[in-house]
């Protein structure tokens, strides 16, 4: 289990518990991922993504914008896409080439969204996947704007 943020005494329903914010990554059906230029201009785009292992998987073209940067810069931020619910993901994106872990995402990514790709679309040599392993998550349930800010730290030193 992560670390917690803090809450000032009374204010609040309290912190959220990590369950909250998993279950989100779990059912968020579309992801904004926020990327860095090779020039330090921001990039932000939508992708899905699948949640599991405690990492949050995802792919793009090589050729994309954002697998070049990434490329360059592996350190990201992801968004769930709901803004009354977010979790924010902050971490550095590995790209993963192992066969074993290239299948297994693809299986979690068709069983999620009900696809049937094969393993032409995790082929390294057109496609990258990546997964992100948080260094930090910031939840917010909008329902308690004020009382429910939490900030999960994984104990992985931020660069």
């Amino acid at each position: 289990m992560p670390g917690y943020g803090t809450l000032p005494a009374g204010e609040g329903s309290g912190l959220l518990p990590w369950s909250w914010a998993e279950e989100r990554l779990v059912r968020s059906h579309d992801f904004w991922l926020a990327t860095v230029t090779a020039q330090g201009a921001p990039h932000l785009m939508p992708v899905w993504a699948v949640w599991r292992a405690g990492r949050l998987w995802f792919s793009s073209s090589n050729g994309s914008r954002k697998a070049r940067n990434l490329g360059a810069e592996p350190r990201c931020t992801v968004s769930t896409d709901n803004p009354l619910e977010p979790v924010v993901v902050h971490g550095r994106a590995q790209r993963i080439t192992h066969a074993d872990a290239l299948a297994a995402m693809l299986a979690a990514e068709n069983d999620k969204y009900g696809t049937s790709y094969g393993m032409d679309m995790v082929d390294p040599a057109s496609n990258s996947v990546f997964s992100l392993l948080p260094e930090w998550v910031f939840a917010l349930d909008t329902g308690d704007f004020s009382g429910s800010p939490t900030r999960f730290t994984f104990g992985i030193q931020a660069g």
